[in-house]
């Protein structure tokens, strides 16, 4: 029980740490209505008094400049208990300035880099043994990887390629027809699928489907503590579950690469027949004059790269899952984003390289 009467707080009975809110949202409404006019708490009347109480009227006492008044002895007994003199003065914490943060930024993303070449360094050398020393990894696990990461994506790759040569081939043609030149939509369907967006297209499909497959793999096993029952059994999680992985994803990045690049010029060819009147043979003759053996290592190279990168990628973020299911899709989340960022950035690097 609670009241006020000029300017006076009175309170009777107990006041504990489940009435205490009550009252302070009490005593918040009605300085808001009143201009802080309150400046005494009578405390008589009060009969049982926690340590969360204690806490509450002194609380008042030193932020709002209350005074406490008419202490009962329950009362007197437990806040001289927490008496003024008692009570340490924390000193507020100091605010971070900009510099501040962007250092703490910039210590996180180097533990980041650090703990990532460590990652690469083991998925290296464990892919690297792992292929004259089946001991420590599963049976077959190279050849069900690769169909999984790789073969399961065969349709949507072909799909999807088959659209973009079509779509790139449709915007080309209808301004290079208004020139008399419509056969040279071989030649840009042809560069670009091969070069470009063969290997970035496919990239980004396999960091979407795959990339996610490997991260959620792996952040399950960390959370389920099945990556601490292979070091027990004197396994290594890396040896074992991320390099037939990394692998797979090596031998069958360049095959649905070449696949993209196929099927995209296919998607171009039917454009030039349907929308150019081109012939069938003078379309992949001017495709062939125009492409050569530095477009197709430029292409093949950039898949094998991704491969890599995607996966140890996926492999970072899953190694680092915490909190359960919410940790495990944290995880695949911003492998994907990362994946995909990371394939972007690396497919602008490839270009300035190889056009200098």
């Amino acid at each position: 029980m609670y009241h006020i009467e000029e300017s006076i707080l009175t309170i009777e009975g107990t006041l504990n740490r489940e009435n205490i809110p009550e009252l302070d949202n009490f005593l918040k409404k009605y300085m808001r209505k009143k201009g802080n006019i309150l400046l005494q708490i009578n405390l008589s009347k009060i009969l049982k008094l926690d340590s969360a109480g204690a806490i509450y009227l002194r609380s008042l006492e030193r932020k709002q400049n209350l005074e406490l008044l008419h202490l009962s002895d329950t009362a007197a007994g437990v806040l001289s208990i927490f008496s003024s003199e008692s009570m340490i003065n924390l000193p507020e914490p100091a605010q971070e300035n900009i510099f501040v943060r962007i250092g703490e930024y910039t210590l996180d993303l180097l533990s980041l880099a650090w703990h990532m070449l460590i990652l690469c360094s083991d998925i290296f050398t464990a892919a690297f043994f792992s292929m004259f020393n089946t001991k420590g990894r599963k049976k077959g696990s190279i050849i069900n990887q690769a169909v999984i990461l790789g073969v399961d994506a065969f349709g949507i790759i072909a799909l999807l390629s088959f659209i973009i040569g079509v779509i790139l081939a449709m915007q080309s043609a209808a301004q290079l027809r208004q020139f008399g030149a419509g056969i040279f939509v071989a030649d840009l369907i042809a560069v670009s699928m091969v070069r470009e967006m063969g290997p970035m297209m496919t990239a980004i499909i396999v960091a979407g489907r795959s990339g996610s497959a490997i991260a959620s793999e792996i952040a399950t096993m960390k959370v389920s503590e099945e990556l601490d029952a292979l070091k027990m059994m004197a396994l290594d999680p890396v040896y074992y579950v991320i390099a037939p992985k990394f692998l797979a994803l090596s031998y069958t990045m360049p095959m649905l690469v070449m696949i993209s690049m196929v099927v995209g010029i296919l998607g171009g060819l039917t454009i030039g027949i349907t929308y150019l009147d081109l012939s069938v043979y003078a379309y992949i003759l001017e495709s062939f004059y125009f492409l050569t053996l530095e477009d197709l290592f430029v292409g093949l190279s950039k898949s094998v790269v991704f491969a890599w990168v995607i996966v140890i990628i996926s492999s970072f973020f899953g190694l680092r899952a915490e909190g359960g299911s919410e940790g495990v899709g944290r995880s695949t989340t911003s492998s994907v984003v990362v994946s995909i960022f990371a394939v972007i950035v690396l497919d602008a690097i490839f270009s300035l390289i190889f056009l200098v």
